[in-house]
């Protein structure tokens, strides 16, 4: 079994580098240098050097959406309508933390609440920040709820230690393959893993460009699945007629 590739990733803060690299991982990768944590505006001024850099090793970029932009296609199309070929650029919708929260049962047993509390749809929600701040409030957790509530009269919109907590969840407890499987209706999550043969796991690749462990340039919106697929040097993957355990997701569909 060849070495994992290395990927390196550019990303708006530390709670995006957690997310990143947990990705990385459960795709057979290795993470690589995580540039940006520094907001989105530094993240924009250089997204053309990671395009550049893209042309040559693999490469991953997250940002949330926000409310930047109507969609994710739209945003996409502002900040880089041509992606290089081993770049991924993924928009969350509309925070990262929807993404952590589509895990239900972990985050539900991490923050301390009842899983029903979870939000079922959480790409819905117009601030996923929030409503995580909120989750925590109602945790019957004291720790969780000193770390991550904002403190009264302390003008901040998130505990002193939200950064750390999230960061510990999507390191240890975040299931991005759970996650996934949270594809009825609302609450789809496009992003199919597959076993083939010996190759690591792998959202959904399509074929693959050489015969390097890459990410695909593919960008994650409403209408495109998760790209980032992990080959074996020298065993490019072919597309799957089928994803075990997961059934081929729409075009409305949008999550990682």
């Amino acid at each position: 079994m060849p070495n994992p590739v290395i990927i390196s990733a550019a990303v708006e803060g530390m709670v995006d580098e957690a997310v990143v690299c947990r990705l990385i991982a459960c795709v057979g990768g290795h993470p690589g240098p995580v540039y940006g944590k520094n907001g989105k505006p530094p993240l924009r001024q250089k997204i053309t050097g990671y395009n550049n850099a893209g042309r040559h090793a693999p490469w991953i970029v997250l940002v949330d959406l926000n409310s930047d932009a109507q969609c994710a296609p739209m945003l996409r199309q502002n900040w880089l309508p041509t992606p290089a070929q081993r770049l991924c650029f993924r928009v969350a919708v509309r925070q990262v933390e929807a993404w952590l929260m589509a895990d239900a049962g972990a985050m539900a047993a991490f923050l301390g609440v009842a899983k029903r509390q979870i939000p079922a749809d959480p790409e819905a929600i117009p601030n996923a920040k929030a409503a995580m701040v909120n989750l925590a409030r109602a945790s019957r957790r004291r720790e969780i709820r000193a770390d991550m509530v904002p403190r009264e009269g302390s003008g901040r919109t998130v505990g002193p230690a939200y950064a750390s907590r999230m960061i510990e969840y999507a390191q240890t407890h975040w299931r991005p393959e759970v996650a996934a499987q949270r594809a009825e209706e609302g609450q789809r999550a496009p992003v199919a893993m597959r076993h083939e043969g010996p190759q690591p796991l792998a959202f959904r690749p399509p074929s693959a460009q050489g015969s390097h462990i890459g990410l695909d340039p593919g960008l994650v919106d409403e209408d495109q699945t998760l790209r980032i697929e992990a080959v074996l040097q020298g065993q490019p993957a072919l597309p799957s007629p089928r994803d075990v355990g997961a059934s081929p997701f729409k075009r409305e569909q949008r999550f990682f």
